[in-house]
């Protein structure tokens, strides 16, 4: 039905938002992904379609002013390195087309071929050099080795001295077919996968080794907030005395992308402060309709104040990402 002439149009929930946990989806990765067997990524029904033109339509409709476009799992590697290197340059490339295809609307965080970190670190130079690449997404573990690794620490050094932006991603655990009883894993196992990789990432020290990575958790902290103090006591008497668990999570970034009302965001508030907070839709395997709900529910609730959700909307991503931030209206 036609709203009358006069009728004042809807306001998006959102105020000039980043999105910084969006996903893209090219022809080509699709097709990398079906010919692997991935048709129903991580056991979901099937690959959701995507196209910028989608995009921003929904960031038009949510008040969303710039998303930063990564890939989601299962990624970019199925298990052959060189078509795993091949696939990572083409779809860092055709993300790079798209940011400079339509100025100010989005950022690019880079895929990168693990669990060769050799490769990794060549990508890395071209995504950051050439691409001008706003930052990396890496995912829980790459053929069983999670992050943490030891096997990473190269990598983790390159991404210390760039001081870059690393968004976390749960992808399917090994043995996946068992854990998840037959459920798409991104139901439960994906909040376990991202809180066994922080864990990871915390107790082998790589927080205190390579300070300057910024590194965004999704999903509201995933299953951190309930077992931050569980995991607290342990790591005092399996690590060591001076490990500071809290500290640690205090440390990173968060994206809210997914079901952080009512219950996990305040949850999550105990753990970092509002400024460590993050706008994420997770489009678009949310759906757009949830994606509006969702920022809906967000930006009307009263768990964070004004000044808090400009934070979390807002002006976190912008200290992020200031390439992004640079090309905003009004910036």
């Amino acid at each position: 039905m036609t709203p009358p002439p006069d009728a004042a149009p809807t306001r998006p929930p959102l105020n000039g938002a980043i999105d910084v946990h969006a996903h893209f989806i090219t022809p080509r990765l699709r097709a990398a992904m079906e010919a692997a067997g991935h048709g129903q990524p991580d056991g979901m029904p099937a690959i959701p379609d995507w196209s910028p033109e989608s995009a921003l339509a929904l960031m038009d409709r949510t008040g969303v002013a710039a998303a930063v476009l990564s890939v989601s799992s299962p990624g970019i590697g199925f298990g052959d390195p060189a078509g795993t290197r091949e696939l990572a340059r083409t779809v860092n490339e055709e993300g790079a087309v798209v940011v400079r295809t339509y100025p100010g609307r989005f950022g690019l965080l880079a895929s990168l071929p693990l669990p060769d970190v050799s490769d990794a670190l060549r990508e890395t130079h071209h995504a950051f050099d050439t691409l001008h690449a706003d930052g990396v997404v890496l995912h829980t573990h790459y053929a069983g080795r999670y992050l943490g690794d030891a096997l990473y620490d190269p990598l983790m050094a390159e991404l210390d001295r760039r001081a870059a932006v690393v968004l976390l991603h749960p992808t399917s655990p090994p043995h996946a077919e068992a854990t998840s009883l037959g459920w798409p894993r991104p139901m439960l196992e994906f909040p376990f996968e991202t809180t066994r990789a922080v864990t990871h990432l915390i107790l082998r020290g790589v927080r205190d080794r390579f300070p300057a990575i910024r590194f965004v958790v999704p999903h509201a902290g995933a299953v951190l907030p309930s077992v931050a103090d569980r995991l607290s006591v342990f790591a005092l008497g399996v690590v060591a005395e001076s490990t500071d668990v809290f500290g640690a999570l205090r440390g990173f970034y968060y994206d809210v992308a997914g079901f952080a009302l009512p219950r996990l965001l305040p949850s999550l508030l105990t753990l970092a402060n509002a400024d460590r907070l993050l706008y994420g839709s997770d489009f678009p395997f949310t759906p757009g309709w949830v994606a509006e709900g969702l920022a809906a529910t967000l930006a009307g609730s009263g768990v964070l104040t004004p000044e808090q959700q400009a934070l979390m909307q807002r002006e976190t991503a912008a200290a992020l990402f200031p390439r992004v931030a640079s090309a905003l209206p009004g910036a």
